[in-house]
């Protein structure tokens, strides 16, 4: 069996499922954010010292989505859809979505984030990638 890897640790954890998502909130104003930035705060400029990581559950509501029919990126083969998530605890993030042509999505439904293959690296490892599919409840 291969190695597997996540294509982006600094973002996500690849081994709960669903995965957790490395955010941060600051101490001054109750912001979540997500990314996790260290450069202080977006909403109410504390600097970085009031800054804090936070683990986010991977969970949240479908705001809005496209499909992409024609695309000329490197590793993602058309359709596919892009979604943006509400998360739970508040940040919206875009992610491709694991339902290629949106077909039997629509706004407000629960969406949980998971771990997809992307097939492998130079090293042959087989490289993971965050996706959001939709949740079974």
């Amino acid at each position: 069996m291969a190695e597997s890897v996540p294509a982006q640790p600094a973002l996500y954890s690849g081994s709960e499922n669903p995965p957790s998502l490395n955010g941060g909130r600051c101490h001054r104003c109750g912001y979540v954010f997500f990314p996790p930035q260290q450069y202080g705060c977006e909403s109410c400029g504390a600097p970085p010292e009031e800054l804090e990581a936070v683990t986010l559950p991977g969970r949240g509501k479908l705001h809005s989505f496209a499909t992409v029919h024609l695309h000329q990126g490197k590793g993602i083969e058309a359709p596919f859809t892009v979604g943006v998530i509400l998360l739970d605890d508040g940040p919206a993030i875009r992610s491709i979505l694991t339902n290629r042509t949106g077909q039997g999505l629509k706004a407000g439904v629960r969406m949980s984030a998971t771990i997809v293959s992307q097939g492998s690296d130079e090293q042959g490892r087989e490289v993971m990638e965050l996706r959001f599919e939709k949740a079974a409840r």
